[in-house]
């Protein structure tokens, strides 16, 4: 079955608004990108030509035409929220991470370290594993 093409065909105001993108402001340079490979596009240019004048990759450049296409313009050059991945400790290990490591260390210890709070979080089974890393950025950001 041969792949569908997505033809470009911007309007004189969709053309202008790209256009506009370019003069002033701040935009994101993915944006930016979508904007060149649209004016590319409705020029008429292949996914290779384009590809190779604005450096990117191949699958940008499919993704980018399928979705004005089929969704329109904005949403050709938007960017999907990335949700990132599940929190390790949720309030209330946060919470007790926190009085840990505001309570007395480890006898043989003059303080805490991180990895001491990671293996203690585990082993008393507030988490079934957790890095250094973790617990330093939770601190980080809660003390």
């Amino acid at each position: 079955m041969p792949n569908k093409i997505y033809i470009v065909n911007l309007t004189e105001d969709e053309r202008t608004y790209l256009l506009n993108l370019f003069k002033g402001g701040k935009h994101a340079a993915r944006k930016l990108n979508r904007a060149r490979i649209l004016l590319l596009a409705d020029e008429g240019k292949t996914d290779e030509a384009i590809e190779e004048i604005l450096h990117i990759g191949f699958s940008t450049v499919g993704r980018t035409r399928k979705k004005f296409v089929e969704v329109g313009l904005e949403y050709a050059l938007s960017e999907l929220p990335r949700p990132g991945g599940e929190r390790k400790l949720k309030g209330k290990q946060e919470a007790f991470l926190i009085a840990l490591a505001c309570s007395s260390p480890p006898s043989g210890r003059n303080t805490w370290t991180m990895q001491l709070l990671a293996d203690k979080l585990v082993e008393l089974g507030t988490v079934d594993s957790i890095s250094d890393e973790t617990v330093r950025r939770v601190l980080k950001k809660r003390c």
